[in-house]
């Protein structure tokens, strides 16, 4: 294959990568650009062997402007709408699903969220429920203002789209097929998600897991019961995360908003627990001795030691959580700072 020929078929992919960007992830997204590049083949076979040479990448980009833009193109393709037109309706679900799920969720998740948290002195049940009526409201009116001002210009520009400015030679490159978790891995920590939320929820019943012998005569502080739900909690999250990530493994960013959410519930949570800590009455605010031991005189050193350890547990536990919120954080952002810069150079392709 001449170095020609494998330009050409560059375009061409790069022309199909953007129509995809466009069409409705469904179950025939792969069929209609498998028919779409064996047309686009089918007209590049038939006009080289009408000009007895391989086109060059004018002329190649010719026939992909006479084909239309990649946002036109995909609109033809993907099922007929009314209220928005097939011009319009690409721009419009991707202004949609940006608004509303790489805006509104997060602001709501980790700002709005918190701040009822602490306005509802530490009320748990009122914080969310308020959080999740307010964003509930917030989508409604997003949705609706955004499809109001979609169709009022869908009304007024009739023929928007019709005659599409735009050249083939700036379709941005072929971006490599990202790599999906590990399936071993994923299910990997599915199962230990599992196991782990068994084992948080036979402790109650079964110190022994937690404390080993020291349960014939140790048992849980209150504090340790105020916080177990909020713990278990966290660890149906992380295997209703680990679930997904499996089920969904195409969702890369997925797995690192998820792990991000978790720490800050960790985070969250640690912060309540060691400002009960400090408040709390008693020296022994995790483990106690159990009423009726004998000779109760031979475990205060012990029953210290256990407290001492647990709170050094925790106050790690929080700066390795802090540490990976920054870590997670990090790694997000550049996860989107990438993700709209691929996204803003298709777009730029499909509105010119």
């Amino acid at each position: 294959m001449n170095d020609i020929s494998s330009r050409n078929i560059d375009l061409v992919d790069r022309y199909l990568q953007a129509v995809r960007f466009w069409l409705p992830k469904t179950h025939r997204q792969d069929d209609l650009i498998a028919e779409l590049g064996e047309d686009l083949r089918s007209q590049i076979d038939d006009k080289e062997t009408e000009l007895g040479h391989t086109l060059d990448k004018v002329e190649m980009a010719a026939i992909l402007r006479r084909c239309g833009s990649p946002m036109m193109v995909a609109s033809r393709l993907g099922p007929q709408r009314h209220l928005i037109g097939p011009a319009l309706f690409p721009i419009y679900e991707f202004v949609l699903k940006m608004v509303l799920l790489w805006i509104l969720i997060p602001v709501f998740i980790f700002i709005v969220g918190p701040v009822n948290l602490v306005d509802g002195g530490g009320n748990w049940p009122s914080a969310i429920l308020r959080t999740f009526s307010n964003l509930w409201s917030g989508l409604f009116i997003a949705a609706g203002t955004i499809t109001l001002v979609f169709a009022i210009v869908e009304r007024t520009s009739a023929h928007l789209g019709d005659e599409c400015n735009w050249d083939p030679l700036k379709l941005p490159p072929v971006r490599k097929q990202e790599r999906k978790p590990s399936l071993l891995k994923g299910a990997c920590e599915f199962g230990f998600s599992i196991f782990g939320v068994i084992w948080l929820l036979l402790v109650p019943a079964y110190p022994f897991l937690v404390l080993g012998p020291a349960a014939a005569f140790l048992k849980a502080a209150p504090l340790l019961h105020t916080f177990y739900l909020p713990f278990v909690l966290i660890g149906v999250f992380a295997l209703a995360r680990s679930g997904f990530t499996l089920a969904r493994p195409q969702w890369t960013w997925f797995p690192l908003a998820s792990q991000l959410l978790q720490s800050v519930f960790t985070l969250i949570v640690l912060n309540y627990m060691i400002k009960a800590i400090g408040n709390a009455p008693s020296t022994h605010p995790f483990v106690m001795l159990r009423d009726g031991v004998q000779s109760p005189a031979n475990y205060v050193k012990l029953v210290a030691i256990v407290n001492i350890s647990l709170l050094v547990s925790v106050v790690f536990t929080w700066i390795g959580a802090c540490i990976a919120a920054l870590q997670q954080t990090w790694a997000f952002l550049r996860y989107l700072r990438a993700r709209d810069a691929a996204l803003e150079r298709i777009a730029s392709i499909g509105v010119r």
